[in-house]
């Protein structure tokens, strides 16, 4: 009898440690923010790990001016190149590392494209830019690397772990998609670009304000190595660019560390504000946010003028692969889908640049 009441009580203490995780669980999954409203860009990373076919042959790793910068279905359409845009909103640049190691658990590219923006940061700036470039990478120890690498003063380890901890008070700003989205998400990027097709002209750009130094950060420095040393330790060619973003500045000084770091170890550059003329570039309607970002019409242009550069860097044009026609396909009624979508909203017809 004893040992009947001591299994009853064990049994209880389970069910009643069940039942607490459970409820611990769905208060979490309501509570994290769900990023399918005013704020999508926390929602970038995730994506990359519904792609059923990860077999990408180029990877863009950086901040904004990748995800609003480059179409991967123009990249597919005209060149056939099968690719992905692993960005995040001012993902730091040793964010970009460890999702670039992240990336490589699943498949190895034959080009990482890298923007060289971040470079002006040394340390995170902020808490939420954090979130949205680490919350969405699944659990591995490169997560916890870029946890460790990325947290403010004010940040604790545990609080990615348990994100309830962190997010127990966000009762008062729940809306209908926090239940709508608990379990699942909507799709938000295309290949992780995101789309935009309205525009307004660059105009009255501030003139950047003198600095005190110039130089990057020892930090930075380190991980521009570590991703070189990464794509060289897996005979992965790297491409380091700078999008055609007229603000922030881009700094002459900032211009010169970066052209010495690629000749120094052999590293093909591309500036995109050098070259308006060759890409097309028109800040009068190829920004949709006077000059911070590309838009569509921008977008399509820049993977134009990409797209030859990457196959003359030795990547694949793998058109003619059923299973990649297929995934394509559907990716270009996707996006032809939101354009129109786009359309709609904005009262725009938009006509692509390259046709």
């Amino acid at each position: 009898m004893k040992k009947q009441g001591k299994g009853k009580r064990i049994a209880a203490v389970i069910i009643t440690l069940l039942v607490a995780a459970g409820v611990l669980f769905f208060l979490e999954r309501l509570l994290v923010p769900k990023y399918v409203d005013d704020v999508v860009e926390g929602a970038f990373v995730a994506e990359y790990y519904k792609e059923e076919n990860k077999d990408f042959d180029v990877i863009f790793i950086g901040d904004c001016e990748v995800y609003e910068n480059f179409s991967p279905v123009v990249l597919w359409n005209e060149y056939g190149i099968n690719s992905y845009i692993r960005g995040s909103a001012e993902q730091y640049i040793w964010q970009s590392y460890y999702l670039l190691e992240d990336t490589l658990r699943y498949h190895k590219p034959q080009v990482v494209v890298f923007n060289i923006q971040s470079l002006q940061f040394n340390e995170s700036q902020s808490e939420a830019y954090n979130r949205m470039s680490i919350e969405g990478m699944r659990w591995s120890a490169s997560k916890v690397g870029a946890i460790k690498a990325s947290m403010t003063e004010d940040e604790h380890f545990i609080e990615y772990v348990f994100p309830l901890l962190r997010y127990h008070s966000r009762w008062n700003e729940l809306t209908k998609a926090d239940f709508e989205y608990m379990f699942h998400s909507k799709q938000v990027t295309h290949n992780g670009y995101f789309m935009r097709i309205d525009a307004r002209p660059a105009e009255d750009v501030p003139p950047g304000r003198p600095l005190a130094d110039y130089s990057f950060g020892d930090k930075a420095m380190m991980y521009l190595d570590k991703i070189r040393l990464l794509c060289e330790k897996n005979d992965i060619k790297l491409l380091l660019i700078k999008a055609p973003s007229l603000y922030p500045e881009w700094y002459e000084e900032y211009e010169m560390q970066v052209e010495d770091y690629a000749e120094t170890y052999d590293l093909p550059y591309i500036n995109f504000l050098e070259i308006q003329d060759q890409t097309g570039i028109d800040y009068t309607t190829d920004t949709y946010d006077g000059g911070l970002h590309m838009n569509l019409s921008g977008a399509e242009k820049l993977a134009d003028y990409i797209g030859p550069v990457l196959l003359d860097m030795g990547v694949s044009d793998r058109r003619g692969d059923p299973e990649l026609d297929a995934i394509w396909e559907e990716n270009n009624a996707d996006y032809e889908a939101e354009i129109k979508e786009q359309e709609a909203l904005y009262g725009l017809n938009y006509t692509s640049p390259l046709n």
